[in-house]
């Protein structure tokens, strides 16, 4: 499977949110999109879903236009994860998983044993069966946020879209949630696309970046090449200090912010 968009751009009335972005991310790869607060990354990523009209250019699965897919072909293939809030809805972790087999059930059709055991299969392939019974309004971000991914994997996609999975939780939480998506697109063959405000997180899990600027540009390609200390301090306005070092033979990157670009 091999997701693109090219030369989309997007606006409201006659301003420019997106200008000119093209990408692509295929299977078995992370890519993560990068920017400052209001640059239009979750924008983005509705657009380039059919959720928000592209102004100019399109989306592609396998060559063709989303546009012109079914909702059932489109939401079979690609999943939304958003992003984590606090769940005013009293269902079991369980039943709000099964919710995600919604794409593959007929208008009024109740859920089957079958979509049962592909809720109980997600959710035990990334270790929170022990949830399946706890009450959603009762559980921590952490705990909704793995919830929310195993309800996106219940329709089988073969693309994952993730609204800042990690953000606002601690840092077991956010590391829980990088190597569930490492193990997705390492074991079970899935891309993903993944909105983050942590350079150190897509330099962890991610093998391409989108980088969008506050003056309309944006910097695309594999993750070493884009996620880089003068693209830190054009994009964030921040000078950074970017280090890569090895514990126990397995290599990891931190970045750490000096000061404020003047």
């Amino acid at each position: 499977m091999t997701f693109e968009v090219k030369h989309g751009s997007f606006g409201y009335g006659k301003g420019t949110v997106l200008n000119d972005i093209s990408f692509s991310v295929s299977s078995g790869e992370v890519l993560a999109v990068l920017g400052s607060n209001g640059v239009g990354k979750t924008t983005l990523l509705k657009c380039m879903m059919g959720l928000q009209k592209w102004r100019q250019g399109e989306s592609l699965l396998d060559g063709k236009n989303i546009a012109g897919l079914s909702h059932k072909e489109l939401w079979q293939t690609i999943a939304y994860v958003p992003q984590s809030k606090a769940s005013a809805f009293s269902f079991s972790a369980l039943d709000m998983v099964v919710m995600g087999r919604s794409s593959r059930l007929g208008m009024l059709s109740r859920p089957t044993e079958e979509d049962e055991a592909a809720a109980v299969a997600a959710m035990e392939d990334i270790g929170i069966l022990h949830l399946k019974d706890k009450m959603c309004n009762s559980m921590s971000g952490g705990e909704l946020q793995m919830v929310l991914i195993a309800r996106a994997l219940t329709a089988g996609p073969k693309m994952l879209v993730l609204d800042e999975p990690e953000s606002n939780l601690d840092f077991k939480n956010q590391l829980v949630i990088l190597d569930v998506l490492e193990h997705l697109a390492r074991d079970r063959n899935i891309a993903s696309i993944i909105n983050t405000h942590y350079p150190a997180h897509a330099l962890k899990v991610a093998h391409k970046a989108l980088l969008l600027n506050r003056d309309g540009t944006n910097c695309y390609g594999p993750i070493q090449e884009v996620v880089n200390e003068e693209n830190m301090c054009t994009s964030f306005g921040v000078n950074v200090s970017i280090h890569r070092f090895e514990v126990q033979g397995k290599l990891y990157n931190t970045v750490v912010p000096l000061s404020i670009a003047m």
